[in-house]
């Protein structure tokens, strides 16, 4: 897919939702063929937004209502201080978006602190039908030490310095891709964009510090009733595949496990042919 981050942002779509008595911005991606059945949504993680989904939601909008929206303090979406954006959070906002279109049910294609979000979802509602999680945060797998340390006090004055900031990005992105960095150019301009203003700067900081174990150790595996398919990176060190076994055990009947070689914790962009085509027959 070739589309840049500057052609994604221009094809979002803003709402305001009330998520924990706050009025706030949710920017969200919408396409698709259906839009009057259960829609798609696609849920990025940290420190990532909707453009993450460049590959793949567009092409199941070729049958499918697809929503991606950019979670709370990502992307294009609210940034500033003064409301919550955990996984539990996150979760609230979900519900909030599928009400706003007027979407009893969905099915959930999630990653990282996404999957933490859709989890939560599926375990307390009926109404996320299908579920795909990859690498996704749950049990006590988060926050992980690079997530850790941009929530310590002060790094917002330290993500300040331009130098900082590109060597933290760099970190996360550059090097953790699977192959030639050569071919993730696009990927890492993209991830990075929404990261410059120093307003953005600040909210990677609280996104940060919101990362809460509290919130997948508590959630009741087992209470997922939705077809699950735990598509997974290998060869990620972040969340790794004990994690996606583990889960197929707790969620039980009804879920299977496709772990692709050759990926890390950014499968979505390690194979995204393989990863497109999974996703596309599951839903």
């Amino acid at each position: 897919m070739t589309v840049t981050h500057e052609a994604w942002t221009a094809e979002q779509t803003t709402a305001t939702l009330e998520i924990d008595g706050h009025d706030l911005a949710v920017a969200y991606y919408e396409d698709g063929a259906d839009t009057d059945g259960p829609p798609v949504v696609f849920l990025h993680g940290i420190p990532t937004w909707s453009y993450l989904w460049r590959g793949v939601a567009p092409a199941v909008a070729a049958d499918r209502h697809v929503l991606a929206p950019d979670l709370l303090g990502y992307g294009s979406s609210a940034m500033g201080d003064g409301f919550d954006r955990s996984i539990r959070a996150q979760e609230a906002m979900v519900e909030a978006l599928l009400d706003h279109v007027g979407a009893e049910r969905a099915s959930l294609v999630a990653h990282d602190i996404g999957g933490g979000a859709a989890l939560r979802l599926a375990a307390r509602t009926d109404r996320v039908e299908r579920l795909v999680l990859s690498n996704v945060a749950c049990y006590d797998s988060w926050p992980v030490e690079f997530i850790h340390g941009l929530g310590l006090p002060g790094m917002a004055a330290e993500l300040a310095d331009d130098e900082t900031l590109e060597e933290k990005l760099a970190f996360v992105f550059d090097s953790g891709l699977y192959g030639d960095p050569d071919d993730h150019e696009r990927f890492c301009a993209g991830m990075r964009a929404p990261w410059q203003p120093d307003e953005a700067r600040v909210s990677l900081v609280r996104n940060a510090i919101a990362t809460n174990t509290n919130h997948t150790t508590e959630i009741d595996y087992g209470a997922v009733s939705a077809e699950t398919l735990l598509l997974w990176g290998a060869d990620d060190v972040l969340q790794s595949l004990d994690y996606a076994e583990r889960l197929a055990d707790d969620i039980g009947a009804g879920t299977d496990l496709v772990a692709l070689e050759e990926a890390y914790h950014w499968v979505v962009e390690d194979r995204p042919d393989a990863y497109r085509e999974q996703v596309l027959d599951f839903v």
